[in-house]
């Protein structure tokens, strides 16, 4: 989605998309953040319908749980990320939402609701919590359809809350809030006014759907990146309050000559020979 290699492959023909694969793992704590995102070839990928490799490592269905295996090195310092994820979803979810007008963008909450089990060996971390899994699609460069949004995910005791601000190339702006319950059943609905939130260091603006705008508050902030910015938020949506995971996504940057340019300081890429 944000790999500079595959964007500038694309300034020169028509790539495959299977030349241009990660794992992106990110771990935050107490102490310093830890980030891996190595792009690898088609020679380092390898799936079917229950496992995907790429590199090291692998995900698969087992039993109806996902396991992900990772084995990476962190950028750009470099350190072993090695352990195992656990995800085993507690609803189900095959209904996507479209998120542009020509419907060339699609994004699903495959397992909206489950439990995660982090044991990492290196760093040594454990924990166990809610989690969430989904799946984003999409028929042309996200860049093309978006100037850019606003996301954000919740669980609390009565399911899983969603909420999307998008501004769309064309089209008007909007704003959904979808809550998953925890059998199985979807509302959607429009989502409240967007309440600020402090601007990111790169100069990326934040807000979220509140009640009202004293609800609203960034607990802290673990990515902030000339495009993007993912934070810790809390917020009252329908009268419930919320701690939500949040990102702040500027596609106007992104596209930008500068920046693309500087992701390879965060994502390295590997060449696998072929055998």
């Amino acid at each position: 989605m944000f790999s500079p290699y595959y964007a500038w492959a694309r300034q020169r023909g028509t790539p495959n998309p299977e030349d241009h694969c990660a794992f992106n793992v990110a771990l935050y704590g107490e102490k310093r953040g830890h980030w891996s995102m190595t792009e690898r070839d088609r020679h380092a990928l390898q799936r079917d319908r229950d496992t995907l490799i790429v590199g090291p490592s692998q995900a698969r269905w087992v039993d109806g749980e996902l396991l992900l295996d990772i084995d990476e090195i962190t950028f750009p310092r470099p350190a072993y990320l090695r352990g195992r994820i656990r995800l085993t979803p507690r609803v189900a979810n095959d209904q996507s939402l479209v998120l542009d007008a020509a419907g060339r963008h699609r994004w699903c909450a495959l397992a909206p609701c489950a439990r995660v089990e982090v044991e990492m060996e290196k760093p040594r971390v454990r924990w166990q919590g809610e989690g969430y899994l989904d799946s984003n699609a999409g028929d042309e460069p996200l860049e093309d359809g978006f100037s850019g949004w606003h996301w954000s995910r919740a669980s609390d005791t009565d399911g899983t809350t969603v909420l999307y601000d998008v501004t769309p190339r064309q089209g008007a702006p909007y704003r959904k809030a979808i809550h998953f319950d925890h059998q199985g059943t979807v509302q959607e609905t429009p989502a409240p006014d967007p309440a600020p939130l402090p601007t990111a260091l790169w100069g990326i603006r934040r807000r979220i759907p509140s009640d009202t705008p004293e609800k609203a508050r960034l607990i802290e902030t673990f990515e902030d990146t000339p495009f993007y910015a993912r934070s810790l938020v809390a917020t009252e949506v329908d009268g419930r309050p919320l701690h939500a995971v949040h990102e702040s996504l500027n596609l106007d940057r992104f596209a930008s000559a500068w920046v693309k340019p500087l992701l390879p300081f965060r994502m390295p890429r590997r060449k696998t020979r072929a055998t």
